[in-house]
């Protein structure tokens, strides 16, 4: 079976990210208990992800929910984004963008809103690929695979030609019938997930 599309994540693949404790120092800064702020926050953080607010009601809710002031929001959205964001894998991103020359290509990425413009800026992945999928812009996130069915169906393939690699694993592989995927966040290992006789192919 030759695989014809092949999707990437961004969080733990594309980008390395790591947690900078920003969530902890603001809970101190604010007196809040460990775990307060995103408790206080999950309704918001869900529809963020989901794209049923705007960032100006992310900042509304930082204000009216937590208390802060403006300058703290700023401050707040700033160390927030610059976790969210990580750095650039950028062995894996050079050999996302070799592929794009061989197979149909994707990025599915659970998001935030916002995420588009701000890593658009940074990492330029609207030119690495065919597609971008953010949660935020269509309503669904993974492991729901209709969101795997409307990367399929936008990039024209069916399931069963369609490959993709996430740090979460189950999603990537149960998320299409059909569909094979894999975890792994180095070239080495997104190569291993391709059928044995697509491997030449992707070295």
């Amino acid at each position: 079976m030759a695989i014809r599309a092949v999707a990437f994540d961004i969080g733990g693949v594309l980008e390395i990210t790591r947690d900078t404790g920003m969530t902890e120092k603001w809970e101190q800064r604010l007196h809040l208990k460990p775990g307060e702020l995103d408790q206080r926050m999950a309704s918001v953080w869900r529809d963020g992800s989901l794209g049923k607010c705007s960032e100006e009601h992310v900042q509304q809710s930082l204000r009216e929910i937590i208390g802060m002031d403006q300058a703290q929001v700023d401050a707040f959205l700033h160390d927030l984004w610059e976790e969210y964001l990580g750095t650039l894998n950028v062995e894996l991103a050079a050999y996302f963008s070799s592929l794009r020359s061989r197979y149909q290509t994707a990025i599915i990425s659970n998001s935030f809103v916002g995420a588009r413009t701000r890593e658009q800026e940074r990492y330029h992945f609207e030119k690495m690929t065919d597609l971008i999928i953010y949660s935020h812009e269509v309503g669904i996130a993974k492991p729901d695979r209709r969101i795997y069915a409307l990367t399929c169906e936008r990039l024209g393939v069916q399931p069963a030609f369609y490959l993709a690699s996430s740090p979460s694993g189950a999603g990537a592989v149960g998320g299409v019938t059909g569909a094979a995927g894999g975890t792994s966040t180095s070239r080495q290992g997104c190569t291993s997930c391709l059928p044995y006789s697509n491997r030449s192919r992707a070295k």
